[in-house]
């Protein structure tokens, strides 16, 4: 990584505390290609730059929106191949986010549904009813 400083590198420890990840996922993710490669030191200590943390943060929000690794993993290759796969990611980028705001929606109406049923319980508790009879057991 030309141009970086040695003081702007920083360790496994930290890099894991600033991005949110444990370190053991920090090794996973460059196990599965996910990182580029990180150099290390006369120590074998791993430096990360500022330019994988970055990279790491985008990671960490394409996992947490539900991207499967497979996509991160191509979304990665696509951006280390430069502006020529613009559209690729952004094709990319946008089927996620029609499943994300399907999930979205439908994470919205089982809200609803379990509000519905908190409402109920409170309605029966206040009236000090019982809430119908039980299920068989099925013997």
């Amino acid at each position: 990584m030309t141009g970086t400083r040695d003081e702007e590198y920083l360790g496994i420890r930290e890099v894991a505390a600033s991005v949110g990840l444990s370190q053991d996922t920090l090794r996973w993710y460059e196990r599965e290609g996910l990182v580029p490669r990180v150099e290390r030191d006369g120590s074998r200590r791993r430096r990360y730059s500022p330019r994988h943390v970055g990279w790491l943060r985008t990671l960490v929000l394409l996992r947490r929106t539900g991207m499967p690794t497979r996509d991160m993993r191509r979304f990665g290759r696509l951006a280390a191949d430069g502006a020529a796969t613009h559209p690729e990611r952004l094709a990319l980028l946008s089927a996620h986010r029609d499943r994300l705001v399907a999930r979205i929606a439908a994470l919205g109406d089982d809200l609803a549904a379990l509000d519905g049923k908190v409402e109920r319980y409170r309605e029966l508790i206040a009236q000090g009813r019982d809430c119908g009879a039980p299920l068989p057991d099925g013997d």
